[in-house]
């Protein structure tokens, strides 16, 4: 059987290939992968890594019927790629396409959502049971990275995983971190000798033998002891047999015949099995094997070289990791915290000049936020800087650890607001409301560059107390006021309308106000620079005035600032009417923020409509 270069449906084909063309089929996969992410961006060498892992996957089951939860979905592209959705790559987490991480109304083939970390076992534990409970006859599977594994959801899952005595197959794809890492001679040809086929097969065979009878399971139980005993002498002890795992592993992750032949095998073993897989990140492209952090997620880039297409500006991440090493430099108590996210926060430069003072946790932000209030508890100054997607598993932490007793925690919420072609999982519109809930919080958010460095000044040096600044994805706009220092401000005076916002959506707000001038209306603009707790005295100023409130945001409608401004002009007795411009209060599909913005009427045009709807103008 031949494997065609033209685009057709891999599956049917899967369960029949032979390993010689199982070996051509992932080296195409990785051409058409590296060809469709350089069109459309996206996760790269995470992929790349999988490749071998994901064909012996659907070589093996059928994913329609057994349940494969991703942990964390960004390694989700060849499964796409593998169940029908070949054709439709080229739309890959564009607006309107197929997106980036599972997603099971797109396809029977994804079995749960996943965009943040560490949960699959726990999600597949629930599919066991379910499937039991129900009596049905399908299979489990896990599949985690390593960087899962540093949080400790993922502990959890595995711990009751382990014990359920229930058939769950859990792959850990490991591309750098060492879990169990087997020292010595003996023990690197034990572990071989292990994942061998033949001894596999012996090894099934001889149970189902001894089990047929009570003498031969007798006899079984006697030399399982004593194999058990062996091994712990000559191995070191693994801490998932510990939890009731038999584990399987490590093995070669691009050896596609042992893989499935491995996974077979796992297949029919009616007990919690672990399987280790070593891998190496970017594999087959050059650029991403040398660099697999950079390609971990990418901008459209040039597939021969690995180049991207347009150079990246000056952005809010790079802004708050060179003004955090700079007033680390005037005051020694100042650290820096991130949950495995240190490039992407902007970090780098902080943890090159003060290693001492830089901390890594993985992906545990928990664990990061109660690290912080124990360090801000005994005299430092820390600060957790951290997406808005992520803080949320943070929440009770933030809440308990921090505030209660009014530590001085400072969080940098980056990716607030819309963020674009991550989706529903990643979108930073909910850190708004939640942060709002937390006695003692002060939430400030800056518009521009310059006012970020002036907020993070006031954050660290002359707030007390719990402190969040959040600041959008990517560069600032029209807007670079140095601004900041005020709880609010007038931004342009106007009679008719109040337009008011926070963060970078005052550029849209300010353009609307420009095409509301050319339309005969003058729109007074509030900027709130704090948004918790809320100073709402020019807004109200300002509505006494124009009769009208208009308020933009990029955040979901559920406890958002605009429900909180129309509540104080209420309270106030001050007669309005008032339209929230938001996010709505379901969930925000993947796409370009500017479309999205546009659908929202988050954008220039979709103000300028909204309020001339309102003044009856429209």
């Amino acid at each position: 059987m031949s494997v065609s270069s033209e685009k057709t449906k891999y599956e049917p084909i899967l369960s029949r290939l032979t390993d010689q063309e199982g070996e051509a089929l992932c080296a195409q996969l990785r051409r058409e992968l590296v060809e469709d992410v350089s069109q459309t961006g996206g996760h790269l060498a995470s992929n790349l890594g999988t490749v071998e892992l994901m064909v012996a996957i659907h070589q093996v089951f059928d994913t329609s019927v057994d349940r494969l939860v991703f942990d964390v979905g960004h390694q989700c592209y060849i499964h796409k790629l593998l169940t029908g959705r070949r054709d439709q790559m080229s739309t890959l987490r564009q607006y309107g396409g197929i997106a980036g991480f599972p997603k099971p109304c797109e396809s029977v083939h994804d079995a749960f959502i996943a965009g943040h970390a560490s949960n699959s076992v726990a999600v597949a534990l629930g599919m066991t049971r379910a499937r039991d409970m129900l009596g049905e006859d399908y299979k489990v599977i896990a599949l985690l990275g390593d960087g899962a594994l540093t949080g400790g959801l993922a502990y959890e899952g595995l711990s009751n995983a382990g014990e359920c005595g229930q058939q769950i197959l859990v792959i850990l794809n490991d591309n750098g971190m060492s879990i169990t890492q087997n020292v010595g001679a003996v023990a690197d040809h034990l572990a071989k000798q292990r994942l061998k086929p033949q001894y596999l097969t012996l090894k099934k065979h001889y149970r189902r033998i001894m089990n047929a009878t009570t003498l031969g399971r007798a006899v079984y139980r006697v030399t399982h002891r004593l194999k058990q005993a062996m091994k712990q002498t000559l191995l070191p002890c693994s801490m998932f047999e510990d939890m009731g795992f038999r584990y399987l592993g490590p093995v070669d992750g691009h050896n596609l015949s042992q893989l499935t032949k491995l996974l077979r095998y796992a297949k029919d073993i009616d007990e919690p099995i672990f399987l280790h897989v070593k891998t190496v990140k970017g594999k087959g492209f050059p650029p991403a094997e040398e660099n697999p952090d950079a390609f971990h997620g990418v901008a459209p880039f040039d597939p021969l070289t690995g180049r991207a297409k347009k150079q990246p500006g000056d952005h809010f991440s790079a802004v708050f990791g060179r003004t955090l090493t700079r007033l680390a430099g005037q005051d020694r108590r100042v650290c820096a915290i991130t949950a495995a996210m240190m490039s992407g926060t902007g970090l780098d430069q902080f943890a090159q000049k003060y290693p001492d003072r830089f901390f890594d946790v993985g992906i545990a932000e928990g664990c990061a936020a109660s690290m912080a209030a124990g360090m801000a508890k005994q005299g430092v100054i820390p600060v957790f800087a951290v997406y808005s997607t992520f803080l949320q598993r943070a929440y009770d932490m933030l809440l308990h650890d921090a505030a209660i007793d009014n530590l001085h925690v400072v969080l940098c919420v980056d990716r607030a607001g819309l963020v674009g072609d991550d989706g529903e999982t990643h979108h930073g519109v909910f850190d708004a409301a939640y942060l709002d809930t937390i006695p003692n919080m002060t939430v400030l958010s800056p518009s521009s560059f310059a006012e970020l460095e002036v907020m993070l000044d006031r954050a660290l040096f002359h707030t007390e107390g719990p402190v969040a600044v959040r600041y959008p994805r990517g560069g600032e706009g029209q807007y670079i006021g140095t601004g900041g220092e005020a709880p609010s401000a007038v931004l342009r005076p106007g009679s008719d309308i109040t337009l008011a916002g926070y963060g970078t959506e005052i550029n849209d707000i300010l353009e609307a106000a420009s095409l509301l001038e050319a339309q005969g209306v003058q729109a007074e603009v509030v900027k709130l620079n704090q948004i918790t707790p809320l100073d709402s005295q020019l807004v109200e100023q300002s509505v006494q005035k124009t009769g009208v409130l208009l308020a933009a945001e990029e955040q979901s409608a559920r406890g958002c600032v605009g429900q909180r401004l129309a509540a104080r002009l209420e309270q106030a007795g001050v007669p309005a009417k008032t339209v929230l411009l938001n996010c709505g209060e379901g969930f925000v599909p993947h796409g370009a923020s500017a479309l999205l913005k546009r659908d929202l009427f988050l954008n220039g045009a979709g103000i300028a409509r909204k309020a001339l709807e309102v003044l009856g103008c429209g």
